[in-house]
């Protein structure tokens, strides 16, 4: 490469990495040789690659082929793939509890304020006006959001409500940047962390094999269960669950495909409430 060129690479560089970095590798060495720009020359780091077993419900790896022998082994092999392969999508959608009165020694004082009723009645009337077929409501047991589910309920009153422990409020896994002290708060993380993490087992995988409708699966909890679900569910490190923000009562949705991909079609959506209603913090 000429001293110009080289000058004119650099200059390019100042404007755009991208342009630079095209002339550069055209020119190199005098010669010419179409190479492609990085954006098609790039190749993931091994760790960003999906997973498509995330779940271990990928169908080949719940099936043996050496346990399948004989001259009808392939064909018995590819129905049993096929019995063990996803037909239909899950969809989860997951609801921030409304504002709460964090002035309460207890879980039972840390009721919803009058801004955080409203924004459950709201969000259960958003909900309702997308018409979506909820197959059932899974609400935390902590006080807010058990009120908060309540509130929905009365937008959607035939859907089956159950709780669960698993999605009450904790801190998941120490978050990255860190913040404040962590270190000293260890003990809380070992024993929030896995029971968040057994929850997220639990809601987050692919339709079983039987299942033949999309279901639709409504989840009532807290901002930092579903930050850390967000970030498990699309294989983003899980100490990134922090650098999310989700406003009181918004709508989180998450799809799961058969074939183990999922999707964030939604979130922390609060374009329902008028502004004096979108609140982040108690």
């Amino acid at each position: 490469m000429t001293t110009r060129m080289r000058k004119l690479a650099v200059g390019v560089s100042a404007v755009t990495g991208l342009i630079s970095s095209y002339v550069y590798m055209k020119y190199n060495n005098n010669e010419k040789i179409a190479y492609a720009s990085w954006t098609t020359n790039y190749e993931p780091h091994p760790t960003a690659k999906w997973d498509y077993n995330w779940d271990h419900m990928e169908p080949k790896s719940m099936v043996n082929p050496k346990k399948l022998k004989g001259a009808s082994g392939d064909n018995e092999f590819n129905e049993t793939l096929e019995r063990q392969t996803s037909k239909a999508l899950r969809h989860i959608v997951l609801i921030r509890h409304g504002q709460y009165n964090t002035l309460g020694l207890t879980d039972n004082e840390r009721v919803l304020t009058e801004t955080g009723r409203k924004q459950a009645e709201l969000t259960g009337i958003r909900l309702k006006e997308l018409g979506i077929p909820f197959t059932e409501m899974v609400k935390s047991t902590m006080s807010r959001a058990q009120e908060t589910g309540t509130l929905i309920s009365k937008s959607l009153p035939n859907i089956p409500v159950t709780n669960c422990d698993f999605i009450r409020e904790g801190v998941p896994i120490p978050p990255e940047p860190a913040i404040g002290n962590w270190r000293s708060e260890m003990k809380q993380f070992y024993q929030d962390g896995a029971r968040i993490e057994a929850a997220f087992r639990k809601y987050f995988h692919r339709a079983d094999p039987s299942q033949e409708k999309d279901s639709y699966t409504l989840l009532v909890c807290h901002a930092n269960v579903i930050r850390y679900f967000v970030c498990r569910a699309l294989q983003f490190p899980a100490e990134a669950w922090l650098r999310i923000s989700l406003n009181h009562g918004s709508i989180t949705w998450i799809t799961i495909t058969p074939s183990g991909r999922v999707y964030l079609k939604v979130l922390g959506e609060s374009g329902h409430f008028p502004p004096s209603l979108v609140t982040s913090y108690p």
